[in-house]
């Protein structure tokens, strides 16, 4: 496993279109596979800095390129985390835990006693990695128009 440098909200990182970049490979497996498809795919480069100013980023480089990220916002009764990805040549490496145990000692820090993400409910290999890392199903939610749970939501204390 290589150890990486997880830096929270980096004042240096400028280079929003590498990070789209990043999101959208990683994101581009779920098309044709969720439904509705994925908020990624109207995420803009614009949409993305007004993201990452109104919440905390948590990104990894190497050699100045994002290869992994993470954002996360306070929410009244949890520490919310979303837009996890990491770029296909660094998985494996411990990369998303790094990014999710940035996120959970931020979390802390501020007062917050649990992590909560959704995942999709057709991700079944999303939701395996979560439970790896300690994240429990708390519940299910339903896109509007649709008759079943699309999204699954899960939480971990902290």
């Amino acid at each position: 496993m290589i150890v990486s440098k997880v830096e929270t909200n980096p004042p240096d990182f400028s280079d929003f279109q590498a990070l789209h970049a990043l999101l959208s490979t990683s994101f581009a497996y779920m098309e044709g596979r969720i439904d509705p498809p994925s908020s990624m795919t109207r995420l803009t480069i614009d949409a993305l800095k007004v993201k990452a100013a109104e919440e905390d980023l948590f990104l990894i480089r190497r050699a100045g390129m994002p290869v992994g990220c993470l954002f996360g916002t306070l929410t009244p009764d949890a520490y919310y985390i979303g837009k996890l990805a990491v770029a296909a040549p660094q998985r494996g490496q411990g990369l998303a835990r790094a990014l999710i145990e940035a996120a959970a000692a931020r979390a802390r820090a501020l007062g917050a006693t649990v992590l909560e993400l959704q995942s999709r409910v057709e991700l079944l290999e999303n939701h395996a990695a979560f439970a790896a890392m300690g994240f429990v199903q708390t519940a299910a939610t339903t896109h509007p128009g649709h008759d079943g749970p699309t999204s699954l939501t899960f939480r971990r204390a902290l």
